[in-house]
């Protein structure tokens, strides 16, 4: 499956080799309700930048593990150097208006 990952999975060394650049357009990284968390919210001018990995169906069993039962994976199309590219993203919909950064930036 393909995967648009834009927060503490960039972190993530095991998935760094596979990763390629993308841009989600129409949306913003904000901090997930009750928690130090991202998640995204719709967002007429926003843009998140983050990575679109391709994973077999055990990562994507350890992955979705690792999000919890909050987030649930929902399409959504990114623009990428080789055009634009249809992924798959986890978002929570307990998102607030807060913007999320991650630590250190």
């Amino acid at each position: 499956m393909r995967l648009f990952v834009y927060g503490t999975l960039l972190d993530d060394a095991s998935l760094a080799a596979r990763r390629i650049p993308a841009m989600l357009t129409g949306w913003r990284r904000v901090v997930l309700r009750f928690s130090p968390y991202p998640t995204l919210r719709r967002h007429r001018t926003g843009r998140v930048a983050g990575a679109v990995i391709d994973v077999p169906a055990r990562t994507l069993a350890r992955l979705s593990t690792y999000e919890g039962p909050a987030y649930r994976l929902t399409r959504v199309v990114v623009q990428t150097a080789r055009g634009k590219t249809a992924a798959h993203a986890w978002i929570a919909p307990a998102g607030t208006r807060r913007t999320w950064k991650a630590k250190g930036s």
